[in-house]
């Protein structure tokens, strides 16, 4: 991303600021496509020699152009509901690149994800591995899970955002993944 100042206007990638905030109002949001193929490339190359499979999460910025931009690269998606999933694959994302996480996953969106065929549900609580495990068999398909594991760690952060204690909602206990 190149962020420059000519004859005293603002410039990011040589689209001028004022011209945007002029064209759509202000507050006005200014992505740099640049910057974001430029990084998801640079990880890309870093993980040539394994295996691996990046995913964009979804959740963190849903706009149809970036999503298509970066399907086009061949990006993968991280999604948390069956709205994301229907983004992805208006734009032409792959739904076999697709990861669903998330703990609110409905009936209808497990259902969705498995007759698109995504990659795999992240899977956060034994109920939730039941539920798809039931979904896949009415719809006689397979769907792919990964678990997600609550090691019970106390990361020393603030409760709110807690993750990996056993009060917390996200995973599926040590114990019982084992």
């Amino acid at each position: 991303m190149t962020v420059s100042r000519k004859n005293g206007s603002l410039f990011i990638d040589d689209v001028c600021v004022e011209q945007v905030a002029a064209r759509f109002g202000t507050p006005v949001y200014i992505y740099s496509w640049n910057q974001i193929a430029d990084r998801f490339t640079a990880l890309r190359n870093a993980l040539s020699k394994l295996d691996s499979l990046i995913c964009y999460s979804v959740k963190a910025n849903s706009n149809l152009a970036i999503l298509h931009r970066l399907a086009k690269l061949g990006a993968g998606f991280d999604i948390v509901s069956g709205g994301e999933l229907e983004r992805v694959l208006k734009v032409g994302g792959n739904p076999a690149t697709v990861v669903f996480s998330g703990v609110g996953k409905s009936v209808e969106d497990i259902d969705f994800g498995i007759k698109a065929g995504i990659y795999c549900f992240n899977v956060e609580s034994t109920s939730e591995l039941f539920r798809i495990e039931d979904r896949a068999r009415l719809l006689q398909k397979v769907a792919p899970v990964s678990i997600r594991i609550n090691p019970n760690v106390d990361a020393g952060t603030h409760p709110y955002i807690s993750t990996g204690l056993n009060e917390n909602k996200f995973g599926v206990p040590e114990q019982m993944a084992f």
